[in-house]
């Protein structure tokens, strides 16, 4: 039996909070194309097959959430383009961490036909890592969430 969508939006978790902003798919895959130069409505149809009516949901919520905003044709043309704000571009290093486990989890080496690379070197990005303030990395085990305040 399917139950009722939760509203994780007002959770004190903020991964929570994050994925009732883009925790479907189809959002992540938009910030992606986006991010690879994806402006207009026909653009995202084509590339992710997504059903136009489903499209203009994602888009409408993404705007609503400020990842996306509605802009004038940089062509001059009558159809408005979506491009990201700067929260939106943010979630980069979400896709890039994605990415990232994707290859190691997700395919064989004989599977993979893309890597994310640095446009300036064209080098192979390296692996993310997460680092406490003096610089230490902090694996999956060494943290822990805690009330603000608290053993301030």
């Amino acid at each position: 039996m399917k139950g009722k969508k939760i509203d994780l939006g007002s959770s004190a978790c903020a991964i929570a909070r994050s994925l009732s902003v883009v925790g479907d798919w189809w959002s992540l895959l938009l910030v992606r194309d986006a991010l690879g130069g994806a402006r207009r409505f026909g653009e995202f149809e084509s590339r992710l097959g997504l059903a136009k009516n489903i499209l203009a949901v994602r888009l409408r919520k993404l705007i609503e959430e400020g990842i996306f905003e509605r802009v004038p044709s940089s062509d001059g043309g009558a159809r408005d383009e979506y491009q990201l704000t700067k929260k939106g571009e943010e979630l980069y290093v979400v896709l890039v961490g994605l990415w990232q486990w994707g290859e190691k989890n997700t395919a064989s080496p004989k599977d993979r036909r893309l890597i994310m690379v640095d446009r300036q070197t064209q080098q192979k990005i390296a692996r993310l890592e997460v680092r406490a303030k003096d610089g230490r990395r902090v694996g999956p085990r060494d943290y822990t969430s805690r009330e603000i305040g608290a053993g301030s």
